[in-house]
Formats: structure tokens, C-alpha cells, sequence
């Protein structure tokens, strides 16, 4: 919880100059009493009243204080929003080991069908848009709410060699900034802090590997939390070696062959079929997304599946002082009416 107005908690001030007056009055009160002989007289005739019942209504008094002092300073919750008005970005990596068959028939097309689901489930609601990643990153749907044209582009999606992960993020954010004007493009230096809106729209990163060349992921996942854009990753694929098959129709000029074992390198010796788990972590920390692993069709639909939830709240600060306002009237109301109804209690009636 932040303040709009710190400064205004000097308020709360009031609550010890309160309870000193009182102190002092009761002080007074007592040099003023009138001296009785009989102790077992007055407390027969005083109501039966425990001590700590005496001081409910100077203990609801000053919480009532003490919370209205505090709404004084307007203060801000941070609070789950649904929005209507929500981009999705998501890239799908197309490197060769896509065509990994450890997963039935291979991954591309597992792939595949869970986006063209994930798709259809939207359908009304947030705007998506496509981008396809291996050496190079591409746009290959700017946000749009045609589900038929996004189907018919992830249908289309062929495989092709390396994994710019880090490059697939900075050409999501460049196609959000493109539909969303609260979004500055990658070519505006933007610098972020804790105090950086969150914004309705969020990047989806689905891929098998580790970054391979281009634009570090760390570096990409910097550039989308300094524009307030959650990025969520999906790391998909087992580690167990198999066959590299794909169908004729996932391949870009017969670059990956039938048959052989998914073995590809790298640059710098890395095994592209080794998911860089703790770089996607890490992409998803940064940016207050979050990460999943699938290993088969069933976990890769359900990370999928899950994410529109997440995806379409955002976090909004909203002004908490009516409600501080509320509070505190409720128990300075409460103290004034248990003090005036057990003041009527102990005053004797007339004969």
C-alpha cells in the first residue's frame, strides 16, 4: 500500500494529544471527587462493570482516530482488474528442433493445435497476434480479432534453423506499440523503476530451446518490464533424444530432414534441444509473468488454457480513502454510542 499524500499522516498526531486530554481530564475529575467513607457502598451501587468494558469505547475512539488519520493521507491498493481491452502477443518458436518427435507426432504440430485452441478461446475477447522465431523474428499477424486469419497463419508455420527468443520478445512489444499508443516501440529508450504502470497487454514466448543468437532474453525481458508488459513463457519438450520428423508442410526449403536424432548445437556448443529453464525464469520474474514447463500435449494445453485468467487482470492502484473514511466513522460512531448507552445504564432513575 503506497500514499498519495504521506504528509498528511502527521494527522495521526491527534491520537496522543487525545489520549493525554483525557488522561488530564480524568486526573481532574478524580481531585474533584467527593470523598465517600464507604468503598463497599459505591461499589454496591456502581454497575457491574468489568474494568476492561470501561475502555471499549476509548479503544474504539481511538482506532477510529488512528484510521481516518491514515485515510488522510489517500492511500493506494493495489488491486486486481479485469480489462476488455487486453493484446496478447504470441510467439511460437519454429526452430528445426521443433521437429523433435518426442513429443506425438512431433512438437511443431503439438504446438500447433494448443495455439490454434488457445486462439479459438478468445475469440470476443483480447486481441492476439502472431510472431514465428528461429534465427530471425517475425510478425507474421499484427493484433487482430480474426480468429480465421490467426489459424490459418499458425496452420502455416514451418521450421527453419536457430532461436532468437530475446528477439521474438522486442518484435512483440514493437506489434504492441503499434495498436496500443500507451506503448513506446523499442526504438524509444524507456527507463523503468518500481513505480511503472502495468499495462492490459502481455507476450506469450512458447519454445523448446535456448537462445541461440540475437538480443539476449534478460535484455528483451528489461525492455518489455520498463513498459509495464508482462511476459509469460512456456518451455515445451521432454530431454530424452528422438527422431527429427517433420511433414513436408513444416519444413522452409527441406532444411530438416526425416529421420536422425534431434542433436542440433548451437552457438557456443549449447544444445538447442536442452530447454534454458532459468532463462526463461528469469524473463518471466523480470517482467511479473510467469513460467511453465510442458512435456506433452495435456500440459502444454493447460498452460495455454490457464493463462487468458492471468493474462486479462491487471493490477491497478485505486484510491482506498472513502472506504478509510468509512471504517473510521463506523468505530468512532460505535465509541460514542456504547459511552452515552452505559453512561444511561449507571445513572439512577428518579424515585
Amino acid at each position: 500500500m503506497s500514499f498519495a499524500w504521506p504528509w498528511a499522516l502527521a494527522a495521526l498526531l491527534v491520537v496522543p494529544l487525545v489520549l493525554l486530554l483525557a488522561w488530564w481530564l480524568r486526573r481532574r475529575r478524580r481531585r474533584g471527587a467527593v470523598q465517600v467513607t464507604s468503598i463497599a457502598l459505591v461499589r454496591q451501587a456502581a454497575p457491574g462493570r468489568g474494568r476492561w468494558t470501561r475502555r471499549i469505547p476509548a479503544a474504539l475512539l481511538v482506532a477510529g482516530l488512528v484510521v481516518i488519520g491514515v485515510g488522510a493521507a489517500r492511500p493506494q491498493g493495489s488491486v486486481p482488474v479485469a480489462s476488455n481491452a487486453t493484446t496478447i502477443l504470441l510467439a511460437v518458436d519454429v526452430s528445426s528442433s521443433m521437429c523433435a518427435t518426442d513429443v506425438d507426432p512431433n512438437r511443431l504440430t503439438v504446438a500447433q493445435d494448443a495455439a490454434k485452441a488457445f486462439v479459438k478461446d478468445q475469440a470476443g475477447g483480447a486481441k492476439i497476434g502472431l510472431v514465428a522465431f528461429a534465427g530471425v523474428a517475425g510478425l507474421l499477424v499484427p493484433p487482430t480479432d480474426d480468429t480465421d486469419k490467426l489459424v490459418d497463419a499458425i496452420d502455416g508455420l514451418t521450421t527453419t534453423h536457430g532461436t532468437a527468443i530475446g528477439q521474438a520478445i522486442l518484435t512483440s512489444i514493437d506489434a504492441i506499440a503499434e495498436v496500443d499508443p500507451s506503448v513506446p516501440s523499442t526504438a524509444v529508450d524507456v527507463t523503468g523503476g518500481e513505480d511503472v504502470a502495468q499495462a492490459a497487454d502481455a507476450i506469450v514466448v512458447l519454445t523448446d530451446g535456448a537462445n541461440s543468437q540475437g538480443v539476449d532474453p534478460a535484455t528483451a525481458a528489461d525492455e518489455a518490464a520498463a513498459r509495464g508488459l508482462r511476459v509469460y513463457t512456456i518451455g515445451f519438450g521432454t530431454t530424452t533424444p528422438a527422431q527429427m520428423v517433420c511433414s513436408p508442410d513444416q519444413l522452409q526449403g527441406g532444411t530438416v530432414g526425416r529421420g536422425g536424432y534431434g542433436s542440433a548445437i548451437g552457438r557456443g556448443g549449447a544444445n538447442l534441444l536442452l530447454i534454458d529453464e532459468d532463462a526463461l525464469q528469469q524473463v518471466a520474474d523480470t517482467t511479473g509473468g510467469k513460467y511453465f514447463r510442458a512435456e506433452n500435449a495435456d500440459q502444454l494445453d493447460d498452460a495455454l488454457g490457464g493463462l487468458p485468467s492471468t493474462i486479462t487482470v491487471v493490477h491497478k492502484d485505486v484510491d482506498l480513502a472513502a472506504w478509510f473514511a468509512a471504517v473510521g466513522a463506523l468505530l468512532i460512531a460505535a465509541a460514542i454510542g456504547l459511552s452515552l448507552w452505559w453512561n444511561r445504564v449507571r445513572t439512577p432513575r428518579a424515585a
